[in-house]
């Protein structure tokens, strides 16, 4: 539609965009494209050009991960020191997890993502970093067979979650508690079913889960079982347990669903 005095369109689309008004652009996009400005350096730091570099990182963590079979993604601090315990106990649950069959995915810094994928390496288990673009520079610990460096925190988020069996979290800051409660969020709003989620450091965790039951069960905002869906303890080898008797009851609950529906299609009238 063209209004009758200026010549423009009243409506435009672009794509599967409509706009009117003063929306509507002066010239379309095949001309933006091919009109030289001299800047057009500028044009890979906009919106359109991080769209497909978020594909790309989508595409090639995918690509890189869909073949990993069993996994679980183990966080924890990237300020710990080799001589600090929970240290050892990155390296100790990662054996765990190896001699159980699973592949061990961090986020292939230092700290408690190195122990991990140490002990993984360890035991010539497949040992996985995601690493990420930071200020300070971190790097890929050296004992990180297959690494995935991305630009975007929600594509490496992604990517924890969908090639893991389960979540360990170590003792950490900021980064492990958003890994933790992104997971325990995805799981209470059944975005992912039955996702074992286990805390090893009793004394570093018992006063967060202490305030969840007292402050936010007390005040309404989460349910008392929700704070049920992270388990708690000191042993690494009963932290493997608990993820592998949390995946085998989802295994089994799925095959109840898949026979239920499959006697409920028999047991229809044709």
């Amino acid at each position: 539609m063209r209004s009758k005095n200026s010549g423009r369109r009243d409506e435009y689309r672009k794509g599967p965009i409509r706009l009117r008004g003063r929306h509507i652009p002066e010239k379309t996009t095949d001309e933006r494209l091919l009109e030289w400005t001299g800047r057009d350096a500028d044009w890979v730091h906009t919106d359109p050009w991080r769209v497909m570099r978020i594909q790309a990182e989508f595409v090639e963590g995918f690509g890189a991960l869909a073949e990993l079979g069993p996994a679980i993604s183990v966080f924890g601090s990237a300020r710990f020191e080799e001589s600090n315990p929970y240290y050892e106990l990155g390296v100790q649950v990662a054996e765990e997890l190896v001699k159980a069959g699973f592949a061990v995915i961090t986020g292939g810094g230092p700290g408690v993502m190195e122990a991990a994928n140490k002990g993984a390496k360890n035991r010539e288990g497949t040992s996985v970093g995601l690493g990420i673009e930071l200020p300070f520079e971190q790097g890929m610990n050296d004992h990180v067979d297959l690494g995935v460096h991305f630009r975007y925190f929600f594509a490496r988020k992604t990517m924890f979650v969908k090639y893991a069996q389960g979540f360990i979290v170590l003792p950490g800051g900021y980064g492990t508690l958003d890994e933790l409660f992104e997971a325990l969020t995805l799981v209470q709003t059944g975005k992912v079913k039955r996702f074992p989620i286990v805390l090893m450091g009793t004394e570093f965790w018992a006063d967060l889960l202490g305030w969840l039951r007292r402050t936010l069960v007390s005040y309404g905002t989460i349910a008392a079982a929700d704070v049920d869906l992270v388990q708690l303890t000191d042993d690494p080898a009963e932290a493997v347990r608990m993820v592998i008797e949390a995946n085998h009851h989802r295994r089994r609950a799925e095959a109840d669903a898949q026979r239920q529906a499959e006697d409920q299609g028999r047991g229809r009238p044709e």
